[in-house]
């Protein structure tokens, strides 16, 4: 069999002319469109409980911090294939939020929680969870933690009323978000972190902590969201 060649020619030689390699699929650049066709994959699973709010969250970060096809594959490659027996199909318009901040977290849902109450135990509520107008925090003898950075609000004020009784109350804060504290502390106390934002979205939520501290604690502290802290932003 006869093999041909393609040369470049010059004054001095001819040389084979080199081919250009296209890119590894998995090397290619994401879009918008394959963001979003992978952040639909992610909310769906959330809502068959096949992910937590927690591992939402942090996956969905994760595709909008993407750069590369192959950054997106093991984001959704545990969930079922697009178009499978038990897989939605995204519609055409569809265009998933990014994280929200500011004003942009007051959302019209209903809450997804109310209270917290534990005796000599703890509690927790975190992640995409949604904050009513009054949500009431009871620690005795035990710990709660609430974590706002994710959270979203059905009002732009919200009214945190704790009570701590020998144990104590966390409640932790992205930088979009006011916290002012009206506590009255008998034998304990209540503190705000040193690190409160110097400039807030006038539209943010403004959440208002009440309520008594004996012999306990009840603490404010602000902390970089998930996707701030990987990325130092």
């Amino acid at each position: 069999m006869r093999r041909t060649a393609r040369y470049r020619k010059n004054s001095h030689m001819v040389e084979p002319m080199s081919e250009v390699t296209p890119p590894e699929h998995g090397r290619m650049r994401a879009s918008d469109a394959d963001r979003d066709s992978v952040a639909h994959r992610l909310r769906e699973a959330l809502a068959e409980g096949r992910l937590d709010p927690d591992e939402h969250s942090e996956r969905l970060d994760a595709v909008y911090r993407a750069k590369t096809l192959g950054e997106l594959v093991p984001l959704t490659e545990d969930l079922p294939e697009q178009g499978g027996p038990t897989a939605s199909v995204a519609p055409t318009d569809f265009r998933s939020p990014r994280p929200l901040y500011g004003g942009g977290r007051i959302v019209n849902q209903e809450p997804t929680s109310r209270v917290a109450i534990v005796l000599m135990g703890g509690a927790d509520r975190s992640g995409s969870w949604v904050v009513p107008g009054s949500f009431v925090a009871a620690a005795v003898m035990g710990g709660i933690e609430l974590d706002l950075r994710e959270a979203r609000f059905t009002q732009r004020e919200t009214t945190v009323w704790v009570g701590a009784v020998m144990g104590g109350v966390d409640i932790t804060v992205p930088d979009d978000v006011q916290v002012r504290v009206h506590g009255l502390p008998l034998m304990g106390g209540f503190s705000v972190s040193e690190s409160i934002p110097s400039v807030v979205d006038p539209e943010a939520p403004v959440v208002h902590v009440r309520g008594i501290a004996v012999m306990g604690g009840v603490d404010v502290k602000y902390r970089p969201r998930r996707h701030q802290e990987e990325t130092g932003e």
